[in-house]
């Protein structure tokens, strides 16, 4: 065994046990809050109040795309929290009269998360508030969502999608969907506003 795998292997030890001694002294709810962190919680909450969302799908999202890493750029260029894409960033920009903007403002917290919220909420609203729907739009697209739902293959009723089509997309939803239900039974609102 090389050097390099027997500190990995001594690392991943000494992570577990620093684990198992924080829930025997702290409690499972403390080990959960370590996987599933509420960073930026003052632009999440600034943010999902102002454009009606629910802050623990905010923080989920941010999780499954970046997990708060504000340097994360995925491999199709998008970028910061939320993984904004530069052309999105530029539309939201666009809309939101924000007249000095730069691609780069896409790593800054504030802003991505203002602008990751302005868009989940601008999908809510395209999709009568259908989370499921207004999720699989964010990570495959809205015209892709719109063209499944009017395929009998994937909707049967023109308003859910019985099965999406892109797997990346299917597994984005779902992931953020079971980490939705993780943060709302780890944290309480009141962690939102907690410094």
């Amino acid at each position: 065994m090389t050097f390099s795998k027997i500190a990995k292997k001594t690392i991943r030890i000494v992570i577990v046990f620093t684990i198992i001694i924080g829930i025997s002294i702290l409690g499972i709810k403390w080990a959960g809050k370590v996987m599933y962190p509420l960073e930026h919680r003052e632009y999440i909450s600034k943010y999902s109040d102002k454009y009606n969302i629910d802050p623990f799908l905010v923080a989920s999202i941010i999780r499954v795309e970046s997990k708060f890493d504000e340097e994360a750029k995925s491999h199709k260029g998008a970028t910061g929290l939320m993984q904004i894409t530069p052309s999105t960033g530029k539309w939201i920009a666009d809309i939101m009269g924000i007249n000095d903007y730069k691609e780069e403002m896409l790593y800054e917290p504030e802003t991505n998360i203002s602008f990751g919220c302005w868009y989940v909420n601008n999908l809510k609203a395209q999709f009568n508030g259908n989370i499921k729907l207004a999720l699989a739009a964010y990570n495959g697209g809205s015209g892709n969502v719109t063209k499944w739902l009017a395929n009998k293959e994937y909707s049967s009723d023109g308003l859910n999608l019985d099965k999406i089509p892109f797997r990346e997309t299917e597994q984005y939803v779902y992931r953020v969907l079971k980490d939705y239900k993780i943060y709302r039974k780890l944290y309480d609102y009141e962690d939102l506003y907690k410094e």
